[in-house]
């Protein structure tokens, strides 16, 4: 029995072509790349503290937009408006005015605070709940709860026997 060959591949390339070749994709990823070289070239031209702690964000309708964490750092940046310019003309890029907006940081994740262990009380109460329930699912969840609390309870200052 002969098998029948494989119909011929109509790509000739050797792997996947990266999104950032299509359309849309591709002048967004274009736009970023030019807003983070001017990023780099504009905040050069801040003092070292500064530098690290503001961003470049936009240009638009010739006004170049930076962000700085506080009001402080914006009124910094904003007293060096001709500086910052004169070096964007100096690299090729009109602007006739730099906008500072205040933006904070994003928030640090929170990670909740695992030391607090459940009182013997609590315990008490999920052990109750755990007996008054008649959904097995549930009452597992509820001694399983009711065991942390017991261990953690032990834990401190105790040996094991």
């Amino acid at each position: 029995m002969q098998r029948d060959a494989p119909p011929p591949s109509r790509r000739t390339g050797s792997g996947l072509t990266p999104i950032t070749a299509f359309g849309p994709i591709a002048s967004l990823a274009r736009k970023a790349r030019e807003l983070d070289a001017l990023d780099r070239a504009l905040r050069q031209t801040l003092p070292s503290p500064l530098r690290e702690q503001v961003r470049f964000a936009n240009l638009q309708d010739g006004r170049l937009v930076f962000l700085a964490p506080s009001p402080a750092l914006a009124a910094r940046v904003r007293l060096l408006q001709t500086q910052i310019l004169s070096t964007a003309r100096a690299i090729g890029t009109y602007a006739s005015s730099v906008t500072v907006k205040v933006a904070p940081p994003p928030p640090t994740d929170i990670v909740p605070d695992r030391s607090k262990p459940l009182s013997p009380a609590a315990a008490s109460h999920l052990r109750a709940a755990a007996a008054s329930t008649t959904d097995p699912e549930l009452r597992e969840l509820f001694l399983e709860l009711a065991s942390v609390a017991e261990i953690s309870d032990s834990q401190p200052g105790e040996a094991a026997d």
